[in-house]
């Protein structure tokens, strides 16, 4: 699948918390429903052959909407499964390596917390950064927060566009107008919603007014 920077818009990241597989494929399809543009798969404990089946299952839902699939943090279950790409963070796989082991047209995002590892990121052969935790975050306690300001230095330090991460909802995304970002990357927000499809509908349109015309 070919990257576009509006692939970013309303960027969809999976917690599954304790749902069952069902479950979780539904939330899933919601989300997707809902306009999510694209959706990363997170699975921080799973075994790699158990990852790589769910990868594939949740492959073919976003293959039913058009959706790009990220694979977090694992570069061989990614290429392993067939999904889009892979999102890695600073300790993880270096972005060089996995660009000269990928398919051409592969997908690779790395996290940028600094603007020498969002300057490093694209010259390595990322395709977007990922920049936070803007927000406090419910799904990762300790994340290093960054400011608004630091954020709009980062954008606009590279060419690649940024999606900011870290505790954004509804209430406080238009914090962000402005500083640069072509995308909107969310967990609690979407997966936390009691009614997922509305919940992302609504991220959608405030993302389309926050992110970077």
């Amino acid at each position: 699948m070919m990257f576009t920077k509006e692939m970013l818009l309303l960027y969809g990241i999976t917690d599954r918390g304790n749902e069952d597989e069902g479950v979780f494929y539904n939330q899933i399809e919601a989300a997707l429903k809902g306009g999510a543009t694209l959706l990363q798969l997170r699975e921080k404990n799973m075994p790699y052959e158990d990852f790589v089946k769910e990868a594939i299952r949740v492959k073919e839902i976003c293959n039913r909407y058009n959706v790009p699939l990220i694979i977090n943090d694992n570069p061989e279950v990614a290429l392993k499964s067939g999904a889009d790409g892979v999102h890695v963070g600073i300790d993880d796989t270096p972005v060089r390596e996995i660009r000269e082991k990928s398919p051409e047209g592969f997908i690779i995002g790395a996290t940028a917390k600094t603007l020498q590892q969002a300057i490093e990121a694209e010259k390595a052969g990322a395709d977007y950064i990922g920049v936070g935790a803007v927000f406090p975050s419910p799904t990762k306690k300790n994340a290093i927060r960054i400011t608004g300001e630091q954020l709009r230095e980062i954008c606009e330090a590279v060419s690649i566009p940024a999606v900011a991460i870290g505790g954004i909802t509804l209430e406080n995304m238009s914090e962000l107008t402005g500083c640069g970002m072509e995308g909107i990357a969310v967990v609690s927000a979407i997966f936390g919603a009691e009614d997922i499809v509305k919940a992302t509908e609504l991220l959608k349109e405030k993302a389309r007014k926050t992110v970077r015309k």
